[in-house]
């Protein structure tokens, strides 16, 4: 059986769960707890067909590996921060309270449940192309895997970053200023972790175009629109971030105004970063 019928019918039933789940508990929250699991799933069903089928599996071995460390550590932060006690996410909350509720339940349906669901396996259709294509594993791929692992490690940075920072501002009994982290990683990106978990999933995409290349193909293939349209879902959301945690704190106004959103970038000539006290 084509490995990616198999991937699309846990696909389905991971959509149908995070729907009816959301309307019995009224949490929309569902696919967030399904985000770090089901792409280690889908990029393992890619290797353990690749396996079986008996070619060189080593490209797939390798990329679910590294997808399984990214969703280790995806799941230990999510975990960390109640994310698998029941709470649900903040911003849904706010958008449901800017909607009617039945304009809300259709966000839900199309935007929360199967768009995002279809994200996931989007950007792990790159394993696909790997094992279309079981060519040796060469020099590129180490490389994108080197740099795959990379990103890992200055994503869990700057998470860890951010938690040392809640932790301090929780002890602070919540007023520790300028209210948000801005030091560490954070003083070259506003978003760090984001940057850092985009640049993993483009990393990946590399990984199978490499394959592809090697067989006589092209560096660009059709698996580039789950990287290109994580991203585009990552600056949608971070703008919206963005917004609440602006009307929140004035100093945010300057941060905004002189780091990189999501790139880190020296901090722009002359400016100086929010004071933590």
């Amino acid at each position: 059986m084509d490995p990616l019928l198999v991937v699309l019918i846990v696909a389905g039933a991971a959509c149908a769960f995070c729907w009816i789940a959301s309307l019995i508990t009224k949490d929309t929250s569902w696919v967030d707890r399904l985000w770090s699991i089901v792409p280690v799933v889908y990029v393992w069903i890619f290797a353990i067909s690749g396996i079986l089928g008996g070619e060189d599996a080593t490209r797939l071995i390798v990329m679910a590996v590294l997808v399984t460390a990214w969703g280790a550590r995806l799941t230990f932060n999510f975990a960390r921060k109640g994310g698998y006690t029941g709470m649900e996410d903040y911003r849904w909350a706010i958008l449901r309270g800017r909607m009617k509720p039945w304009q809300f339940q259709l966000f839900n349906l199309f935007f929360i449940v199967l768009y995002q669901n279809a994200l996931l396996v989007l950007i792990t259709l790159p394993a696909y192309i790997a094992w279309q294509h079981p060519v040796p594993f060469g020099g590129w791929d180490a490389a994108f895997a080197l740099l795959f692992a990379a990103f890992l490690v200055g994503e869990f940075v700057a998470d860890q970053q951010q938690w040392d920072f809640h932790e301090k501002k929780k002890a602070a009994r919540g007023t520790l200023e300028p209210g948000f982290v801005t030091s560490g990683l954070f003083a070259y990106s506003r978003h760090p972790n984001f940057f850092f978990e985009q640049a993993q999933w483009w990393a990946f995409y590399a990984i199978g175009a490499a394959a592809l290349v090697t067989d006589g193909g092209g560096w660009l293939n059709w698996t580039i629109a789950g990287a290109a349209l994580l991203t585009l879902l990552f600056i949608g959301s971070t703008v919206f971030t963005e917004s609440i945690t602006a009307s929140k704190y004035p100093a945010y106004a300057e941060y905004r105004r002189t780091t990189s959103m999501l790139i880190p970038l020296p901090r722009r000539r002359g400016a100086a970063a929010p004071e933590i006290s």
